[in-house]
C-alpha cells in the first residue's frame, strides 16, 4: 500500500523526510525515508510539517500552489533528471523553479526553499511514489458531488428519478 503526502513529514532541525508510522500519547512515531530507515518519536517540541499541508507562494490569484501539485509538475516536466547538475548555483535553482512554476513569488520563495523542494522531490520520488497519491487526490477533487454520494444514496436518488418519470 503506497503512502501519500499526508503521511510524509519534515521535522524542523532534522534533515530528510519522515513517514508517519503512528501516534503515541506524547507525540508521533516517525521513520526516516532513506536506505536504512531510523525510527524516532517526534514530540510537541519538534516542529513537524506534513508535506500535504505545504504550499509554494505564487503571484497569481490563487496565492499558493500545493506542494503535491508542484511535485507533479516537476515529475511531468523532468521525471528523474532534474536540470540542476552536480553543483548547482542559486541561479540554477531559480531557473528550475521558474520552469516548473512560472508564477512563483520571487520575494517570498527563497533559494533555500528551492533547494528543499529539489531534495524532497528526489526523496519522495524514490521512497514514496507520490504520483499515485497526487493522482488519487486530483481524481477525487475532479469528481462531481453526485459521484461522491454513498452507493445507497445513489440508488435512492436513481429510484426517485425513475419513479418521477
Amino acid at each position: 500500500m503506497p503512502i501519500d503526502l499526508r503521511q510524509v513529514a519534515a521535522v524542523s532541525g532534522q534533515s530528510g523526510l519522515y513517514r508517519v508510522v503512528k501516534p503515541t500519547r506524547t507525540g508521533v512515531i516517525l521513520e526516516s525515508l532513506e536506505e536504512n530507515p531510523k525510527t524516532m518519536v517526534a514530540q510537541a517540541r519538534h516542529r513537524m510539517s506534513l508535506l500535504d499541508e505545504i504550499s509554494i507562494y505564487t503571484t497569481d490569484g490563487e496565492g499558493t500552489v500545493p506542494l503535491a501539485e508542484v511535485f507533479d509538475r516537476v515529475n511531468q516536466k523532468f521525471g528523474d533528471n532534474l536540470p540542476l547538475g552536480d553543483k548547482p548555483e542559486n541561479e540554477d535553482y531559480k531557473e528550475f523553479m521558474a520552469s516548473v512554476l512560472p508564477t512563483y513569488d520571487e520575494e517570498r520563495v527563497y533559494v533555500s526553499d528551492m533547494k528543499k523542494l529539489a531534495t524532497w522531490y528526489a526523496i519522495v520520488k524514490k521512497h514514496v511514489g507520490f504520483t499515485e497519491a497526487a493522482k488519487s487526490k486530483s481524481e477525487a477533487a475532479e469528481k462531481p458531488e453526485a459521484d461522491k454520494k454513498a452507493p445507497a444514496e445513489k440508488k435512492a436518488s436513481k429510484k426517485k428519478s425513475e419513479e418521477q418519470a
